[in-house]
Formats: structure tokens, C-alpha cells, sequence
């Protein structure tokens, strides 16, 4: 009898993930340990140790490894994190800017250039919004504290005007109108210190989002899933058996939250606002599966190509191992 592989995976807290990190979900032919974060230490202890067999990876940061002779991960189509991010957008409130178009002039703040938040943010205010990407002045800083600079090198593309500012932080600023608004994966503190000075740029940034998805038919990934290519390639089944698990825990993860006996969150609505969701966007709003995001991948590598984040001209179809492009 063949033992079952052993498989150290990193995954954030979130209720996607839970029903395997918690052991519920078994992996086909897998002996898991897995480990539980904080999403940032999560990352950057394994952007910097490669600790974990298979992680939670920031998904733009995953595809520039596609510029790579060797990508070092083999992503799964399953994302732990997705997000509209309208929402995560901050103004000065004094300034009048309530459309992304805007900010064209504007002093805008982003942590890291290709955070998934903001790749997707310039993207689809690109796109949608006319805001061209190069029409802001965007300024790179930590969020709630200074920062030396940004967490790993970046490529900016050409007509970007991009300020590094080390001895203060995106929040402060954005309170004392230094900047004007800022592309964020979290409210910065001053949005809740400072609300008469701190708000977000759409009024009902619900609707504007709903508003994007039916006519993108996209619900922007920030997360996937990635495995180490030796390991991979050891282990030709591993990624889809990783998919099928990771999957199977977030069909559970929706399960519990239709689940009103208690409620799988200390929201009071929490039922009826997954219906309401699943009727605006469609039950299967959370997909997993490369057939059903190839448009959403596509899109991606066409915003990450245009900015220069990606030189390489890919097909969705070259993401992934053919095991894959079969879910």
C-alpha cells in the first residue's frame, strides 16, 4: 500500500478553507499539515522561505512567475479570496471626487504596485470608469505605518508617475489631504479615526459593484491556491486532487452559511443576504474551476500586459496542467 504523500499547506482564515484545514476534507492521496494564518505574515514568510508545500498565493503575484524560465508554483483554480474592491477605495472627503474618473490628476496611494487589489482597480477603472491607468499620480507607502519601500521589486509601466514616500503613512496622509484617495485591500485607520475627513469614493459602492459584474460577468479573484512545481510534477494527480478538496471545503463553506440553526457568522441577515447575493450574481458566484474563470484569467493577463506587469503573451489554457483545464 503506497503511503500517502506529505504536504505542509499555509492557508489564511477564512471560512473557504476551513472545512480542509480543520481536517473535514480529506486530500485524496494527501497526509495534510496545515498551518492557519494571518494573511500578511502568511505571505511574507512564504514569499521570503517558500515554508509551505502549497499555499494561498496572491494571484498577480503568481502570474508574473509566468515571465520566469521556470514558474516555481503550479496554481489551482480555487480562490480563497475574491473581492469587487469598490468598496476599497478612500477619499479625502474635502476634495468632491465621488467617480473614478475623478482621480485623472489626482494623488492616489496603493502599498504595492501589483497587489491584486490594485492591478484590478486600474484595470477595470480603465476599462469602465475612464480613468486611463497613467492618469493619476499614485504614491507608494504603507498603509497604517511608514515602510521602507515596497515588499518585493516591481515593474511600473511606462508614463507612470509613481512617488515613494518613507517617513509616512497612506492613512495619515489621505486624513491631512496630502493624497487624495487611496486603492486598498483594508480600510485605512484613519477611515474609522477620522470618519469626518475619511470616506469611500462611491456612495453605494454595493451597487456600483453589482452594476460591474453584469456587465463583466467577473468577480475579481485576489487569491488562489499554489503548489511547488518539484512537488507537482513528483505528483502528476496532486493538483487536481488539491482542487477537488479545496472545492469540496467551500461547497461545505456555503452549505454552513445557509445553515440557520446558527448562524455561521454574527451577522443577524446573514441567510438572507447570501439569497439576495445568490439571486443578484447566481448561486455558482464563488466558482471554482478553470472553465468557468478562463474569461475571468483572461481578463487579468490583459490588464497585467497592458501595465507591463507581464511581458509574456499567454492563453489561460498555458496556466494551467491539462488535469486542470478539465474543471
Amino acid at each position: 500500500m503506497t503511503s500517502p504523500l506529505r504536504l505542509t499547506i499555509g492557508v489564511s482564515d477564512c471560512d473557504r478553507a476551513r472545512a480542509l484545514a480543520e481536517g473535514r476534507v480529506p486530500i485524496a492521496g494527501v497526509a495534510a499539515e496545515t498551518t492557519v494564518m494571518a494573511l500578511q505574515p502568511l505571505f511574507n514568510l512564504q514569499m521570503t522561505t517558500h515554508k509551505f508545500d502549497c499555499c494561498e498565493f496572491p494571484i498577480a503575484t503568481w502570474l508574473r512567475h509566468f515571465d520566469r524560465p521556470r514558474q516555481d508554483y503550479v496554481g489551482i483554480p480555487v480562490f480563497p479570496s475574491r473581492h469587487f474592491r469598490f468598496s476599497c477605495v478612500y477619499v479625502n472627503k474635502a476634495k468632491g471626487l465621488t467617480k473614478p474618473a475623478d482621480l485623472a490628476g489626482k494623488r492616489v496611494g496603493a502599498m504595492v504596485w501589483d497587489m491584486a487589489a490594485a492591478v484590478w482597480l486600474r484595470g477595470i477603472f480603465a476599462e469602465y470608469y475612464d480613468l486611463p491607468v497613467a492618469a493619476p499620480i499614485y504614491v507608494n507607502a504603507g498603509l497604517n505605518a511608514a515602510r521602507a519601500g515596497e515588499d518585493h521589486p516591481q515593474d511600473y509601466p511606462p508614463g507612470v508617475t509613481i512617488e515613494h514616500v518613507t517617513d509616512k503613512s497612506l492613512s495619515e496622509m489621505l486624513e491631512s489631504g496630502e493624497i487624495d484617495a487611496i486603492y486598498t485591500a483594508r480600510a485605512p485607520g484613519s477611515f474609522f479615526s477620522a470618519p469626518d475627513k475619511v470616506g469611500r469614493l462611491f456612495a453605494d459602492p454595493m451597487a456600483a459593484e453589482i452594476d460591474y459584474f453584469q456587465r463583466s460577468r467577473i468577480f475579481p479573484p485576489m487569491h488562489l491556491v499554489a503548489v511547488k512545481t518539484a512537488i507537482a510534477e513528483a505528483n502528476p494527480w496532486l493538483p487536481r486532487a488539491l482542487h477537488d478538496a479545496f472545492a469540496e471545503s467551500q461547497r461545505q463553506s456555503r452549505l454552513r452559511l445557509h445553515d440557520s440553526a446558527t448562524l455561521a457568522f454574527g451577522l443577524p441577515f446573514l441567510v438572507q443576504h447570501l439569497e439576495e447575493t445568490e439571486r443578484v450574481l447566481g448561486a455558482d458566484f464563488w466558482s471554482s474551476g478553470f472553465a468557468a474563470n478562463r474569461h475571468v484569467f483572461a481578463t487579468l493577463i490583459r490588464y497585467m500586459r497592458d501595465e507591463g506587469l507581464l511581458k509574456r503573451d499567454l492563453a489561460p489554457e498555458e496556466l494551467f496542467p491539462a488535469s486542470l483545464l478539465e474543471t
